[in-house]
């Protein structure tokens, strides 16, 4: 049995792992080693029981701070490595416990697989600090499970071996599959459906996030039957302006941010996604509901190309004026919505045990030869 240790602290990383959790613990080859890193702790235990994982690890959080997080998570992730002979970590993504797990197993001469390797921006202050970390990442990860075949391109223009560079899907399809299955998913009504929005990040802050809501305004007043749904980020930077701007309006519903399972539904009962949030734009087009990104660039180009999503920028009038658009041109919305997902099948998760397996066992049997 070859132990592989899944290090991961977030929610999105528990959302893009969990599938590849399950595949592994079926696979009868291998034992998977769940750890979570207290990067986040309530949400993350919400996905985890969301996805019947317990964790066989758990790390105790040091201090607030993201500084104070890093330095106390990585001696402790020293302490786990040095606990026994190690087949693999794997990580995903580009948050903090990804480097760190990463950076654990590269310290002590451990395979480190990456999983959704190869995003890129180019712009280390779009996303930041996500785009600097999932650079890093690939410099010393050994398997790089690409989602896409631009992903994989972007990982060989960098010179990582094409012999280490797999397109596999993204796994977050995986997870979508999984809980429409376990959780029973499916559209609750008919008819157009609302307009999801949700607008956090970081560099949208100030008076991008005042732009785009005073976009949701305009429409909102233009489209009084139209329901806007908009699950607030806890953060006062974000949630201040937008309760100040759109609190007094009677079909937008200000509410605390969505738990998965509810994220996932109000997802598939939508007309309309407006977000700024990577993992969105990956799952809006399962459920066939097109998606305008609330930003100037994407790290996930897919979408734009396979056409179910549109930059809108952060720009009121540009904002307001896609939207009216997809409002007024049924066929534009309907080849957006008919366009599919371009980001996987649902079957990614095998595809990279599948790949490990063959690596891993064929690396043992060369050992054992020697």
């Amino acid at each position: 049995m070859q132990d592989i240790l899944i290090i991961c602290g977030t929610r999105p990383e528990i959302i893009k792992l969990a599938p590849v959790y399950h595949a592994l613990r079926n696979s009868g080859w291998a034992r998977p080693v769940w750890l979570h890193t207290g990067q986040h702790d309530d949400m993350a235990r919400q996905m985890l029981a969301c996805f019947d994982i317990q964790p066989d690890i758990e790390l105790s959080r040091g201090g607030d701070t993201l500084a104070q997080f890093s330095t106390r998570c990585r001696e402790l992730l020293d302490e786990v490595m040095a606990s026994r002979p190690w087949s693999l970590v794997m990580v995903q993504g580009d948050t903090e416990s990804t480097f760190l797990g990463a950076l654990a197993g590269f310290y002590h001469r451990v395979p480190v697989a990456h999983v959704e390797a190869g995003l890129r921006t180019y712009d280390l202050a779009r996303p930041f600090p996500e785009e600097g970390l999932r650079q890093m990442v690939s410099r010393i990860a050994s398997f790089h499970f690409a989602p896409t075949a631009r992903a994989s391109q972007a990982l060989q223009a960098e010179a990582v071996p094409v012999e280490r560079v797999f397109i596999t899907g993204n796994t977050v399809i995986d997870a979508q599959h999984w809980v429409t299955r376990h959780r029973r998913i499916q559209r609750g009504h008919g008819g157009r459906g609302h307009l999801l929005v949700t607008a956090h990040r970081r560099e949208n802050w100030g008076s991008d996030l005042r732009e785009i809501c005073y976009a949701i305004a305009d429409v909102a007043s233009h489209h009084p039957e139209l329901q806007i749904l908009f699950p607030v980020h806890l953060n006062p930077t974000v949630s201040k302006p937008v309760h100040a701007i759109l609190g007094e309006l009677g079909n937008v519903h200000l509410s605390g941010p969505f738990d998965y399972l509810r994220m996932q539904q109000a997802l598939i009962d939508a007309w309309l996604v407006l977000t700024d949030s990577g993992g969105l734009q990956e799952e809006a087009p399962t459920f066939g509901v097109p998606l305008l990104v609330l930003r100037t660039e994407t790290e996930r180009p897919e979408a734009i190309e396979g056409g179910c999503a549109r930059l809108a920028g952060t720009r009121r009038a540009s904002i307001v004026k896609q939207i009216e658009d997809l409002w007024d041109d049924g066929e534009a919305y309907g080849a957006m919505a008919r366009a599919g997902n371009p980001f996987g099948d649902g079957r990614a998760s095998d595809r990279i045990v599948d790949l490990l397996q063959g690596a891993l066992e064929g690396g043992e049997r060369r050992r054992e030869a020697v």
